[in-house]
């Protein structure tokens, strides 16, 4: 097959690889490669097949082109089949891309790379030993390893890392909301839920990740909360996702009360509602280990709940490791006790005990601290507060990594 029809099977690939579920996707606008000059550096966005991540790869780009006029030549690559779920073996190695399907990677190397994932990020450390060094690499999200090869990570709330200089931590996911998708949905689903009763309230479940488990005492808070709707003269709807086990899918079909309404992932037909609710349910109950979902939730200005989620044995031992690394990881003061848990911090990042980790309680806590979610069970309320807009700390970050 030529170069050029596998390209075209590559963007064929991109819109179908996953289905559509989030607005938090944008396309992103043609760019032509800029040449370097005395104000402008080369910079390539170095992009993978995950949509949400790459928003926040897009949100930085398009905001440093807002502040600077500096311009961002697109990068995409496409991994082999077998590490479209597997992982790549971390370092500076293109043996998990295909070469063909991926955009040219040749000279004359970047000043800046933008990136995010652990396979994008395995490019980006190739194409800096390529250049000699010369090109820097701002990586959002944990890196999988080789954290000081990194010139800039940018990490929100959730992620724990170990306190270095080339770490900036934000409040919040960068991930930005497709408005015209979004209203999309509410065009075409508006006449669908027209019938329901008011208030329609969107259940979104997710699935297990560590250390969180689902069993019944989730199907029957979600149960609960749907039969609580419905004796007020409300609609649940509730949708799952692709973690969201068969079993707990089950529990939810046999246990829901009369008026609810759900959508299986995978298993039901018909269009996905997902958008349709998030454009035009009146407010939101959102299982704890979904930061997406909630994020998206968050972004419209939409009353959500935080639905926490249990551990079990081995979850519970595993939260007292993270809750661990949220002191030990947390930013500090000049004091000497800062001072020496964060030596403490990097010695404990180096003996591979707790490299990197997400702390689920410490970003829940944030929304709510923030006056953008509830907890579940408590009275449903508008959001009080507003998303914060950390982009702006990122772009300066940049300018003074070039400067």
């Amino acid at each position: 097959m030529s170069a050029p029809n596998r390209r075209r099977n590559w963007n064929s690939w991109c819109s179908t690889a996953c289905p559509p579920r989030s607005a938090t996707t944008t396309p992103w606008p043609h760019r032509t490669t800029v040449p370097p000059s005395d104000t402008q550096p080369r910079i390539w966005i170095l992009l993978g097949d995950k949509k949400g991540d790459n928003g926040q790869v897009e949100t930085i780009a398009e905001a440093l082109t807002e502040a600077t006029g500096w311009q961002g030549e697109l990068k995409r690559v496409k991994v082999l089949e077998p590490f479209v779920f597997g992982k790549a073996k971390v370092g500076p190695t293109l043996y998990h891309i295909d070469r063909e399907l991926s955009d040219p990677l040749q000279a004359p190397w970047p000043d800046l790379i933008l990136t995010v994932g652990r396979s994008p990020a395995n490019v980006a450390l190739w194409i800096q030993e390529q250049s000699g060094g010369h090109s820097k690499i701002l990586l959002v999200g944990k890196p999988s390893g080789l954290m000081e090869r990194f010139d800039l990570i940018v990490i929100s709330t959730e992620i724990l890392l170990a306190p270095y200089p080339n770490v900036l931590r934000i409040s919040m996911p960068l991930m930005k909301i497709d408005a015209h998708a979004v209203q999309a949905a509410a065009d075409e689903w508006q006449e669908r839920f027209a019938h329901l009763p008011r208030p329609l309230v969107a259940l979104m479940v997710g699935g297990p990740t560590n250390p969180f488990v689902y069993n019944k005492s989730v199907t029957d808070k979600l149960i609960t909360a749907a039969g609580k709707v419905c004796r007020e003269g409300g609609t649940p709807y509730i949708t799952t996702s692709r973690r969201t086990p068969p079993a707990i899918v089950e529990q939810l079909r046999q246990g829901l009360p009369e008026g609810a309404h759900l959508f299986a992932w995978g298993v039901d037909t018909g269009d996905n509602p997902y958008l349709g609710l998030l454009a035009l349910a009146d407010r939101f109950i959102v299982t704890g280990d979904s930061i997406s979902m909630m994020v998206e939730v968050t972004r419209l200005g939409k009353p959500l709940e935080i639905l926490p989620l249990p551990c079990g044995l081995l979850g519970s031992l595993d939260q007292l490791r993270r809750s661990l690394a949220r002191w030990l990881f947390r930013p500090g003061s000049d004091s000497l006790p800062d001072r020496l848990r964060a030596h403490l911090a990097r010695l404990v990042y180096h003996s591979h005990f707790i490299r990197h980790t997400r702390h689920y309680p410490g970003f829940h806590q944030k929304l709510v601290d923030l006056g953008l979610a509830t907890w579940f069970g408590q009275p449903a309320q508008a959001p009080g507060g507003q998303y914060p807009n950390d982009v702006d700390a990122v772009v300066q970050r940049i300018r003074a990594l070039l400067d």
